[in-house]
């Protein structure tokens, strides 16, 4: 469970927060709206550990994952499928693991890394990143493409796969349909009803909200 007590953010010379609590359990799907300026992506940082704030606490348990999607995206030369594997970071930090205990030949850390690997689904993460990209609008020939070759609004959808493949406590998602058809927002819609984490939505399509969250938290000011 997160919790905020009597917090107090401010930014510049503008008080977002002021004797702020509440709650975010376990599970549940928040959506938090009010008008731009409101202070709903400060809480993003603050929950990101980018911000602090000038007094009051913010607990959350030291041993959740949080995933949110980038804000830029640079032009590498990496596939597609690889740069969105690149969001489960264990997964790939057993992969660098496994190469390092093979050139060892350490047959008990291999044994163990990949008994660790089948734990959190490593072999199906192809899979899984393949059908993340198809929901997102892209073809099978496009998982092979390098980053660099896709357009901006395109990388905006390869950092969502990438917040998504990440086996994530909390996800943090703002504005996650911009760039996005009706089709990948459909589909979209579908994998957060079924995420099993603590979701916090921003989102300006007040239909789409309505169809994922269970909670609202709503920013005046």
């Amino acid at each position: 469970m997160i919790q905020f007590k009597n917090l107090k953010l401010v930014r510049g010379v503008k008080i977002l927060f002021e004797g702020a609590s509440f709650q975010l359990h376990p599970g549940h799907k928040i959506g938090l709206t009010g008008a731009n300026g409101a202070g709903k992506s400060s809480l993003f940082a603050l929950l990101r550990g980018e911000l602090h704030a000038e007094s009051g606490d913010l607990e959350m348990p030291p041993q959740w994952v949080i995933a949110h999607v980038a804000q830029e995206t640079p032009a590498v030369s990496k596939a597609a499928i690889e740069f969105v594997l690149d969001g489960d970071m264990e997964l790939r930090s057993i992969e660098r693991a496994l190469i390092e205990a093979e050139a060892n030949h350490d047959g008990v850390k291999i044994g163990e890394l990949h008994a660790r690997f089948s734990e959190i689904g490593g072999y199906a993460s192809r899979a899984k990143a393949a059908e993340l990209l198809s929901g997102l609008g892209f073809s099978q020939a496009d998982l092979a493409k390098p980053v660099s070759d896709f357009s901006g609004g395109w990388r905006v959808r390869l950092n969502l796969a990438s917040a998504l493949m990440c086996r994530s406590d909390l996800l943090l998602l703002d504005e996650p349909t911009n760039h996005l058809d009706l089709d990948a927002v459909i589909w979209l819609e579908g994998w957060l009803k079924d995420y099993h984490g603590t979701l916090v939505l921003i989102s300006h399509d007040r239909d789409f909200l309505d169809s994922v969250i269970d909670h609202v938290i709503q920013r005046d000011g």
